[in-house]
């Protein structure tokens, strides 16, 4: 169990570098193993996920070592085509190594895969598209065994643009004879970060950022070096953080355009945004008012992931604020738990409405999520007094030292591993 206790009322002042994307960084350590080539990552970020996906890739038979902010991956000596069901349970991004065993191995057998239970989260579009290039795939036991007497490419229309589904696509397609097109595909800045490096691999790809993402081929690379994307999650919790508090910080090293809906939120809130080439200053009187209403879609649309961050902001911004949650009907788990510091939240179905406060006041808390988590510290940092977020281990999944940026910025923050500590 982990423990982060925050006192809040203490303004944030500063500049900060982001980390490295966990949603760039997964899929582009599984493209790794298409072909048998040593890599060189940078711009890593220390995350649980990360490490698992460093344990997927060791027990395939891959080497997988990390120094400092770079992983090394030679997957020359890929060996086994399974993932057991315990390094399938830590992330659910591990379902993104599929795409990337077919495309090498033509064989894979997984179970289904963890992470946060942020409502039903099928991967049947992932299933569909593979099936699309030849692969045949059975279910027994809740294992998926998948095999394919050779990848051909094809035309693949998804019926949602999922993030992942367009990634499994894009790997399965690596390994297809022919030309492999994907229409209706994910827009999101991390497809556009592995689209680049698979063309260092060795992959004839177009498209990524475009709903129309081509693959027709690839001339494979001995050895290939990437810098991963700075997060625009982590980004957006930042930025909320500093709303939340008050104060002003400067991101430095980020691609303001990844990230402007909620800058833009932000700003219709009363926080003054400076955005430049590579940075963004928010200044934040923590005297907020209630933006227009938040509608979640996919990019280039609002964030789900950056909802939860967003209304923890809100919590005491003058007037009400309508979220509607639009990807995952489970994703106000976090609304019950900011109630506990005082927020006021009525949530029915898929529509949460918050209407300001005065006062937030710290209490014991614990992360329902990932993102649910970070709201929590989030709105911490703007309530008066100590507030304890108990964690099963969520952020850490998709923060790397978010106690450690804070403290730079000035917030009174803590971070202990517990194993006594209970759930409130």
């Amino acid at each position: 169990m982990s423990v982060w206790k925050v006192s809040g009322g203490k303004k944030l002042y500063g500049d900060i570098r982001i980390q490295g994307s966990k949603n760039a960084v997964l899929p582009i350590m599984a493209a790794a193993i298409i072909t048998g080539c040593e890599t060189e990552l940078l711009n890593c970020p220390q995350l649980s996920d990360v490490e698992a996906a460093m344990a997927i890739l060791r027990h395939l038979g891959c080497k997988a070592e990390r120094e400092g902010d770079t992983v090394c991956i030679d997957s020359r000596g890929m060996n086994a085509t399974d993932i057991p069901h315990d390094l399938m349970r830590e992330m659910r991004s591990s379902v993104i190594f599929l795409g990337a065993i077919l495309a090498r191995a033509h064989e894979a057998t997984l179970s289904y895969p963890g992470g946060c239970e942020l409502g039903a989260r099928p991967i049947d579009l992932h299933l569909e598209a593979l099936r699309s290039l030849g692969a045949v795939i059975t279910e027994q036991g809740g294992n998926l065994y998948c095999r394919d007497e050779g990848l051909k490419g094809a035309r693949i229309n998804l019926s949602f643009p999922s993030v992942g589904a367009t990634e499994n696509a894009m790997l399965a397609a690596c390994g297809a004879q022919g030309e492999t097109v994907i229409t209706n595909a994910a827009k999101e800045p991390e497809i556009i970060d592995l689209q680049d490096f698979l063309i260092k691999l060795g992959v004839s790809i177009t498209g990524a950022g475009s709903s129309t993402i081509t693959i027709s081929g690839i001339v494979p690379q001995s050895k290939v070096g990437h810098r991963v994307m700075t997060d625009r999650i982590v980004s957006a919790t930042a930025l909320c953080c500093a709303a939340s508090a008050g104060g002003s910080i400067m991101l430095k090293g980020v691609v303001p355009a990844y990230f402007e809906t909620v800058t833009a939120a932000l700003e219709n809130m009363g926080c003054e945004i400076e955005r430049k080439a590579s940075s963004v200053r928010i200044t934040s009187t923590g005297a907020l008012r209630a933006p227009k209403p938040i509608v979640t879609r996919p990019y280039p649309g609002f964030p789900t992931d950056a909802q939860p961050l967003l209304m923890a902001a809100c919590l005491k911004a003058e007037g009400t604020t309508v979220f509607t949650e639009n990807i995952f009907e489970n994703r106000y788990r976090h609304a019950v738990e900011l109630c506990r510091l005082g927020a006021d939240i009525s949530v029915v179905g898929r529509v949460a409405v918050v209407t300001g406060v005065r006062e937030l006041i710290g209490a014991p808390v614990a992360a329902t999520d990932l993102r649910g988590g970070a709201a929590l510290v989030t709105a911490a940092l703007g309530a008066r007094g100590l507030t304890t977020v108990y964690d099963t281990g969520h952020i850490v999944r998709g923060y790397d030292e978010l106690d450690k940026m804070l403290l730079s910025l000035g917030a009174d923050i803590s971070y202990e591993y517990d194993r006594l500590a209970c759930v409130v």
